[in-house]
């Protein structure tokens, strides 16, 4: 049974609204493409956040999300091998900004990875 939001519109998939995380995505052409991120540890996850303030908080005012379940989230990135979700990350680089990496052996500080958009 599905449930119903205000005015008699049905979630997505018949989810409770509360089964609905916050995605972020970024443009491509005309679609939206989800956004990965890496753990500190440098794997590959996807992130989601049980807020839009949250998620907002983490990325920017203008970040854009989709809202969709955990089990959708899985079933569109374990085909494109990230099986890593994090939901709710505490910190973030400042949206924008190029992380710095510094060489072992030289000890110069060269541009590092952003996260995919």
């Amino acid at each position: 049974m599905a449930d119903v939001r205000h005015g008699g519109e049905s979630t997505p998939g018949g989810h409770a609204p509360t089964d609905l995380l916050y995605v972020p995505v970024r443009s491509a052409r005309r679609c939206y493409v989800t956004c990965f991120f890496r753990t500190p540890g440098g794997r590959r996850t996807a992130v989601a956040f049980t807020t839009s303030a949250q998620l907002r908080t983490a990325l920017g005012q203008d970040h854009r999300w989709i809202r969709i379940s955990a089990a959708a989230l899985d079933s569109l990135t374990s085909p494109l091998g990230c099986t890593v979700l994090t939901v709710d990350p505490r910190s973030s680089a400042p949206p924008g900004s190029a992380l710095l990496r510094v060489r072992s052996d030289t000890g110069e500080e060269r541009p590092g990875v952003r996260p995919n958009r």
